[in-house]
């Protein structure tokens, strides 16, 4: 079973308390730092553009990359709402291709705990200092495998007026990946019958020191790390992780080939 396909539709329901809008400020303050205020930025794992949209109005040329053609549907039909000059294309983040170079790249919201194997992340980070302007700032978080840890093997529900699910999660701690089996509930427009749709999940868990790792080997330099949640040091315990890397050895990389 695919993901983010029935889940699509009732996506942004269920993630109505994701503090997008403070995301959106985090990153605007990063991308600031490195004197980056417009011009074209990439979203990896767009979903349903709602990060998208708020980085368009604060006057960023917005590009968003999906695997999912339902969930770009929903972004597509935000963009028409809105009216924002976002590009939004339907294609998998370890083999993205782009007219040309952005000044950063942002991947928020676990987007690349899909990727589930070394050469995944390191072609992902590749590309990205591939298209990234001389320079430019690549802002991305991730889940922690003492996130996972926690949540281990476990089944959590929500039950809504219009939709409900069950989320039953499976870990493997010798491999780091965990499995979700998602059951949605939700009920057909202008119906009062509910459809069922099941879709499962992989994700991988990561370390700080990981994820260096991947940025070393894609000619991508390190620059800081904080906490997603404290916005302070990172931690045995933090769940999710904020990473800034930047642009800066695509001629070494070049020579190297």
């Amino acid at each position: 079973m695919e993901a983010y396909t029935d889940f699509a539709g009732v996506y942004d329901q269920l993630m109505d308390e994701t503090p997008y809008g403070q995301w959106c400020e985090n990153i605007a303050q990063v991308l600031g730092g490195y004197h980056i205020r417009d011009g074209l930025v990439l979203e990896l794992g767009c979903g349903t553009g709602s990060l998208t949209e708020l980085l368009a109005a604060r006057g960023y040329d917005m590009i968003g990359v999906d695997s999912s053609d339902e969930m770009l549907n929903i972004a597509c039909e935000k963009r028409e709402r809105s009216g924002y000059d976002i590009l939004y294309l339907n294609q998998d983040m370890r083999s993205f291709e782009l007219y040309g170079t952005v000044r950063a790249v942002v991947s928020v919201c676990d987007s690349l705990n899909y990727l589930l194997e070394d050469a995944d992340l390191t072609a992902c980070f590749r590309l990205v200092n591939n298209y990234l302007d001389p320079g430019g700032i690549f802002v991305f978080d991730f889940n922690t495998r003492y996130k996972y840890e926690t949540i281990g093997d476990s089944v959590i529900a929500e039950n809504r007026e219009d939709c409900s699910f069950i989320w039953e999660n499976y870990y493997d701690p010798e491999s780091g990946i965990n499995e979700y089996d998602l059951t949605i509930f939700a009920r057909e427009p202008g119906q009062e019958l509910f459809a069922r749709a099941q879709e499962v999940h992989l994700q991988r868990g990561y370390t700080l020191d990981e994820m260096k790792r991947f940025a070393a080997l894609s000619g991508l330099a390190f620059v800081r790390a904080y906490d997603a949640d404290t916005l302070g040091q990172v931690t045995e315990t933090s769940e999710r992780i904020y990473c800034v890397v930047q642009e800066k050895q695509k001629e070494t990389l070049c020579d190297a080939k």
